[in-house]
């Protein structure tokens, strides 16, 4: 039977690549994504849903217009929430209230609210791999958590106020996917890959903060929406499920890779600058749960992946290179 979907951070990278996905494979009923900020530009959108009468687009804050997002599911009544919405940045010590407001508060109002109602089959959690900290080897589900920063704290509370709630209210179905360092076409250009990718096709230079020595699971997008269906489709309630590819690589690696596609030398293409303060050295996932449980695997290589981002940059080059590429830190 069609479901419809409601995406909370449906304007982000990765709830536009899972409304993508949605639409070009499962067969939707509706498909609506909540962003608090008025529709992105098509190079940031890829003009998903456009023309498409199953899709739907609605700008509210799930801080401060609580009221019109639990007005939005009472109206909808949707089978699947996914929630992608969250405050996700490195340097959460910069006023980290704002991570709990958005991570730990609204999710529990939205919860309580949904939880008394009877049309909703499943809500999917977006969690984060940084809720283990940094680890020399792959961690599985049942690893002891070590956040290191208010937003993996922030990440972790929320896992874990899930986690206590279906014990009590039996009828919330509800399971948690921790993914990997995702990236995507789309992506904003404050984050490492869409940034070098951008400077190597404008003849730029990219910061590479303490020389990209920092190790993480590149896990594209289209991969992580994969995996939030298959537990939508067949996992049981309240199972926890990392999901990324089997070995981490550096930042430089990954940048190394720009540069090759690009064919220029990564000299030209980077300046090495100090490292971030108090960040993680590896994150690193194993995830056999998802794999054996799901039959859920990663399909998109990383070379396939920057190839991918290489094609989006150059398709909106004049106008990406004109956009900033400093984090703004919002409610």
């Amino acid at each position: 039977m069609s479901k419809s979907y409601i995406i909370l951070g449906g304007d982000g990278v990765f709830g536009i690549h899972n409304a993508k996905y949605l639409l070009e494979k499962a067969n939707p009923k509706k498909v609506i994504c909540v962003g608090r900020n008025p529709r992105k530009a098509p190079a940031y959108t890829l003009n998903v849903g456009k023309g498409d009468p199953r899709f739907e687009y609605h700008q509210i804050h799930c801080v401060f217009e609580l009221d019109r997002i639990r007005e939005l599911f009472d109206r909808v009544r949707p089978d699947v929430i996914i929630n992608y919405a969250a405050l996700a940045y490195a340097t959460s010590w910069e006023k980290s209230f704002r991570y709990y407001e958005t991570n730990v508060v609204s999710l529990c109002h939205m919860v309580d609210h949904v939880a008394q109602r009877d049309y909703l089959q499943r809500w999917v959690q977006i969690g984060s791999s940084e809720v283990y900290g940094s680890n020399n080897r792959p961690v599985d589900e049942e690893a002891v958590l070590r956040p290191t920063s208010p937003y993996a704290v922030s990440k972790m509370a929320g896992d874990l106020h899930l986690l206590t709630y279906i014990n009590v209210v039996k009828n919330f179905k509800m399971n948690i996917l921790r993914p990997s360092n995702a990236y995507g076409e789309g992506q904003q250009p404050y984050r490492i890959l869409p940034r070098a990718v951008i400077c190597a096709l404008a003849g730029t230079r990219v910061p590479l903060q303490g020389g990209g020595t920092v190790k993480k699971s590149y896990l594209h997008a289209q991969d992580l929406a994969s995996a939030v269906q298959a537990i939508v489709e067949k996992a049981p309630t309240g199972r926890v499920y990392n999901c990324g590819p089997r070995e981490p690589q550096s930042i430089r690696s990954l940048v190394e890779e720009v540069a090759r596609q690009a064919r220029i030398p990564f000299d030209r293409l980077c300046d090495i600058t100090p490292g971030r303060k108090g960040e993680d050295a590896t994150y690193w996932l194993d995830s056999k749960r998802i794999e054996s449980e799901l039959g859920w695997k990663p399909v998109v290589t990383v070379e396939e992946g920057v190839q991918r981002m290489m094609e989006w940059g150059r398709q909106n080059l004049d106008f990406l290179k004109n956009e900033p590429v400093d984090f703004v830190l919002r409610a």
